[in-house]
């Protein structure tokens, strides 16, 4: 069963489309930059403002803003940079987070709380403990990782709205 949204005016320039029976997919990007962390939290921010103004749940908005965080701490602490995809309709939410380098070697120990490559810098400023993938993976319904070294990383997760 889909639900119902009521798109605020402000949002219908950011709608990117509407399916043959009317279900609305609203599809944003942003761009996340290494070490930037006097804009840290303004990705995750933007999602769920979008999310309140269409009326999803208020335990989804949660779980998705938390992971939403989590992908954008990664990406400024550990990466070159990268970008966090935020899909909406009414029947799923979907995050996909891409960057640059350097990917990760052991994504099984990656995936293990506690375990972290953060600097010594990072840590001190509060960050890298260890629990942005394990967080990511327990707010989500579905979790996929995909990374080459050298390269990037690839998360996509994803949140049932009927559940």
């Amino acid at each position: 069963m889909l639900q119902e949204f009521y798109i605020p005016k402000d949002l219908v320039e950011q709608i990117s489309s509407t399916n043959s029976d009317g279900v609305v997919t609203i599809q944003r990007a942003y761009a996340v930059e290494k070490n930037d962390f006097k804009r840290a939290g303004e990705v995750s921010s933007q999602i769920k403002k979008i999310m309140k103004q269409v009326g999803v749940r208020p335990d989804i908005i949660r779980r998705v803003s938390v992971a939403a965080y989590e992908a954008e701490m990664n990406i400024i602490i550990h990466s070159d940079g990268g970008s966090i995809e935020f899909i909406l309709n009414p029947e799923i939410i979907k995050l996909v987070i891409l960057d640059r380098g350097p990917g990760i070697a052991d994504i099984q120990l990656a995936m293990k709380e506690g375990y972290s490559t953060a600097s010594k810098d990072v840590r001190e400023l509060g960050f890298g403990a260890g629990m942005g993938l394990p967080n990511m993976k327990r707010c989500s319904d579905e979790f996929m990782i995909e990374s080459e070294v050298g390269k990037y990383t690839k998360l996509q997760i994803i949140f049932h709205q009927s559940a």
